[in-house]
């Protein structure tokens, strides 16, 4: 097994993708941080709670520096994606699967290494959105970390791009064109999942028992406090967690079982 990770750990950093990919986190984490900085530290007086960016000081630690997160985890559900589905177009899957006879220890190894990858981004993030974050707060006249729950929604953040990285390769797998897998899991992920959350809040059902449990909002809740903005309950981080977590098993799973029966040639 610890072959076959550091071998697909290997296919992905020996390409250009990776640091193309940093960058993009980097700058969507720093850009992010500087904008939602400025504008928590905002004078909201006469705005309604419900209607404020953030409240305590934790909160507003946490929007600065998971802002860029909206960006970072369609960037790595675009890895995961393509992790699998550039094997599938240039056909270098039936070569993968000689060399690893045992599909099992492959997708094993997939997916150990998608969680490297996430959790390498997540830093990257990191190292962008607080150390822009922290000087526009510190600016401001903000606490710059408040509260120990913060370094805990900072942990969790790499938890996040890990497991939308899962997801991706459970869509790369799912739909086998790599260009339609790409579009569609995107597609879905930024524009339908929180257009259908918008709307689903304007029931009352739907708002109480179907929001909450949505990938995005989920995501929300791992790393803020701060409710998602539908209307509806939102989960506690753990819960948020486990949510998010059962989407990418399932999916993961279900392209590992699809990659272990199908015929490969």
């Amino acid at each position: 097994m610890g072959g076959a990770i550091i071998s697909e750990l290997r296919k992905y950093f020996t390409t250009r993708l990776w640091w193309g990919m940093a960058i993009a986190v980097f700058v969507a984490g720093a850009l992010f941080a500087a904008l939602f900085g400025f504008l928590v530290t905002m004078d909201q007086t006469g705005v309604p709670p419900e209607q404020q960016l953030a409240g305590s000081p934790e909160e507003m630690a946490n929007t600065v520096y998971t802002a860029g997160l909206s960006i970072s985890y369609l960037l790595t559900l675009a890895v995961g994606v393509m992790q699998i589905g550039s094997e599938y177009r240039h056909k270098t899957i039936t070569a993968t699967f000689l060399a690893t006879p045992r599909r099992g220890i492959v997708m094993g190894a997939k997916v150990i290494s998608l969680l490297v990858i996430g959790a390498f981004y997540g830093v990257v993030s990191l190292i962008g959105s607080v150390g822009v974050g922290a000087v526009v707060l510190s600016s401001r006249g903000a606490e710059v970390f408040p509260d120990a729950a913060v370094g805990r929604t900072l942990a969790l953040s790499l938890l996040v791009l890990g497991l939308w990285a899962l997801i991706g390769l459970g869509a790369g797998i799912l739909i086998p064109n790599q260009v339609a897998a790409l579009l569609i899991s995107i597609g879905v992920a930024w524009i339908v999942e929180p257009l259908a959350g918008v709307a689903l809040s304007f029931w009352d059902w739907g708002a109480e028992h179907v929001t909450q449990f949505l990938p995005s909002a989920a995501t929300q809740a791992m790393v803020s406090s701060v409710a998602n903005g539908t209307g509806g309950p939102q989960l506690e981080w753990w819960g948020g967690a486990l949510v998010l977590a059962a989407y990418a098993l399932v999916l993961a799973g279900l392209g590992s079982l699809r990659t272990l029966r199908a015929d490969i040639s």
